[in-house]
């Protein structure tokens, strides 16, 4: 390929601009780089000093309390849990395998048919059977009402809006608003 001088010195300036254009990119590459880093540390060293001791202070003040009170209730569960259910159900359980032991026992089993028998004796005609709740039935249900009513009353007075509740904030020793100051 044949060039003219022209186009060769035109080329050769074309050249130099070029790798001038390189070497001032590198060096703005390599500036934009050192400035990255100087931010990276300004972050860590404005996380490490800032931020982490407002995440710190606010778990302090208000998860750490709520975790706190949330372990405290369920212990406190599990001690009531341990304190009244399962002496409860150990007791049922207690006493239903006394009355199946008692129940194997011949001599409560040799007892039983002789009752049976002196009942039948005394007894020809079997009494009618009843039929329907008793009346015991229906004092269990105006117990249970009046419970439920109870702890609904008790319900509406915790939630319920009083204003009658709510202690002025009015100064004691401000005689201005005494009814009867007459100076």
């Amino acid at each position: 390929m044949s060039l003219t001088r022209k186009r060769k010195r035109e080329l050769k300036r074309l050249r130099g601009s070029a790798e001038e254009l390189w070497e001032q990119q590198q060096l703005i590459l390599d500036r934009a780089n050192a400035v990255a880093r100087e931010a990276s540390r300004q972050v860590s060293h404005l996380t490490r000093e800032e931020v982490a001791p407002r995440v710190r202070e606010g778990y302090q003040n208000y998860v750490r309390p709520g975790v706190e009170n949330a372990r405290g209730l369920v212990r406190q569960a599990g001690r009531t849990f341990e304190k009244t259910v399962i002496p409860a159900v150990g007791t049922a359980l207690g006493t239903a395998m006394s009355v199946a032991d008692i129940a194997k026992d011949a001599r409560v089993k040799a007892a039983a048919e002789r009752f049976g028998d002196v009942r039948k004796s005394i007894t020809r005609k079997a009494a009618p059977q009843k039929s329907g709740p008793g009346a015991g039935t229906y004092v269990a249900l105006g117990f249970a009402a009046a419970a439920a009513v109870g702890l609904a009353y008790a319900v509406w007075q915790t939630f319920r809006a009083d204003d009658e509740l709510w202690v002025s904030d009015e100064d004691p020793n401000d005689n201005s608003t005494t009814v009867g100051n007459l100076e």
